[in-house]
């Protein structure tokens, strides 16, 4: 076990796996910028906050990792420097406020807080836009940077290549920093014996598990292809302007939230299949089609597979160990919310019962890059891929008032972009302190802010309108 104090003493490469490889194809795109903002009432020590984000970059080798991309075979790695580096780049009141004005204008008409805008100004911050990094020496995958607003208050921004951090692998981060901000006493970090950076998850999937017979798939290859062509879309309003992505909020109270998550539980489901089934109803109803005539939808369930790896990982192996299960679903009109979200939770149980969330993995993958190469193979070149992303748990965060009150913190937000190939709504949904907080991201302007926040106002009122049932 390496200390975590001591540095390792030389640099590391290690070629990219799989699933890192297609998000290494995507996020130049624009779809797999990881950003955690965080609101702090009042500016913290920095240079403490610069400590802590060492300690992390030490701790977790793929924080300190640059990607490289070798022109000659076009394949991509990460190279591991010895050293933490990470350097927080600060904006002054002026520079945030000029920032602020820019992300809001083209909505001038409604209020968004300083936290949301920010995020969505980080997401079209794409320091690996370029396929071939300006450096041989590769691109950072990991940035922070602090946002000073007009009463004192800063929010502190860090934005990952979603290669190097998924969703969970996010959760354990700002979980970490939240805590050595405060000062506790920082729990165990498991690292490989080494102390070198993880492998890919295609390293990791249980012996068998990923086998399938080459005529098995093809057929799904071909099946997967054939299908994208019936799938039905939410209304595109600018097909043709370059793209960012942009963020709308669900939030329920503590009643409503408790009553969905019993609903659920009484159903024997998971969140993700209300969630998905309300976005598909309210998609559908926005098309004032006559009841009885059907339209297919598609709906990416990611899962995080580092329990049922092996070895096992533990939540805070950072990293990319998700998974996707593709699942299409017919709606004719009249569908209930919670017989809609047993039915599309019975297909994604379903389908990883057949371990299809490893099987089909080489599958989804090749077909992602396969869109991000041909846009002309989605509707409208929108590289739409799917109606609606959603994830098969949800994060629980019961983050102490004491806790707050010891850092200041006010509020914070998680996601990742998704305005090259992707979902027209990506679902990010966290319980906190007993309620439901969904930051849903989607592609702008493909669909418009008041377009997206019709849908989710109108899958606010579908979970609502349930529980009175």
């Amino acid at each position: 076990m390496s200390n975590l104090n001591q540095p390792q003493s030389e640099t590391k490469v290690r070629p990219v796996g799989g699933t890192e490889n297609s998000w290494c194809r995507a996020v130049p795109g624009g779809t797999g910028i990881t950003v955690l903002g965080i609101l702090l009432s009042k500016p913290p020590n920095i240079s403490n906050l610069q400590n802590a984000l060492h300690k992390l970059q030490i701790s977790h080798p793929i924080l300190r990792a640059k990607l490289h991309f070798n022109t000659s075979t076009t394949t991509f790695s990460y190279i591991i420097p010895p050293n933490p580096h990470i350097q927080i780049q600060p904006f002054d009141f002026q520079s945030t406020a000029e920032i602020l004005r820019t992300v809001s204008e083209t909505d001038p008409s409604r209020s968004l807080s300083s936290l949301h805008l920010i995020l969505e100004h980080e997401m079209t911050r794409n320091d690996w836009s370029m396929t071939v990094p300006e450096s041989d020496s590769g691109t950072d995958v990991f940035f922070a940077s602090s946002y000073a607003l007009d009463d004192g208050a800063i929010v502190m921004v860090m934005r990952l290549h979603t290669s190097a951090c998924d969703r969970a692998a996010a959760v354990a981060l700002l979980r970490e920093l939240l805590s050595l901000m405060v000062g506790e006493k920082r729990e165990k970090v498991e690292l490989d014996s080494d102390g070198e950076i993880g492998l890919g998850i295609e390293e990791y999937i249980p012996n068998g598990k990923a086998n399938k017979p080459i005529w098995s798939r093809g057929v799904n290859m071909l099946g997967y292809s054939l299908n994208s062509f019936r799938l039905a879309n939410m209304d595109f309003e600018d097909i043709d302007s370059p793209r960012i992505s942009r963020i709308v909020r669900l939030k329920l109270d503590q009643d409503h939230t408790s009553r969905i998550l019993e609903g659920c539980k009484s159903r024997g489901i998971e969140l993700c299949g209300v969630l998905s089934a309300a976005a598909l109803i309210a998609a559908r109803s926005f098309k004032a089609l006559p009841n009885g005539q059907w339209e297919k939808y598609m709906v990416v369930t990611l899962i995080d597979c580092r329990s049922i790896l092996q070895p096992v990982l533990s939540n805070n192996h950072l990293g990319f160990y998700h998974s996707a299960i593709l699942n299409s679903h017919d709606l004719s009109g009249g569908e209930g919310l919670w017989e809609l979200a047993k039915r599309t939770y019975n297909s994604f149980a379903n389908s990883k019962k057949n371990e299809k969330h490893f099987s089909d993995m080489a599958d989804v993958n090749f077909l992602m890059c396969k869109a991000i190469e041909n846009p002309g193979l989605t509707p409208s070149s929108s590289l739409r891929t799917s109606i609606v992303s959603v994830f098969e748990e949800p994060v629980f965060d019961n983050f102490d008032d004491e806790k707050q009150e010891g850092i200041a913190l006010k509020d914070y937000m998680g996601c990742a972009s998704v305005h090259g190939v992707g979902p027209s709504i990506a679902i990010f949904d966290t319980i906190r302190n007993g309620c439901l907080d969904c930051t849903c991201v989607y592609p702008s302007p493909l669909h418009s802010r008041e377009q997206m926040e019709k849908l989710v106002g109108e899958m606010k009122k579908i979970l609502v309108e349930s529980l009175e049932i």
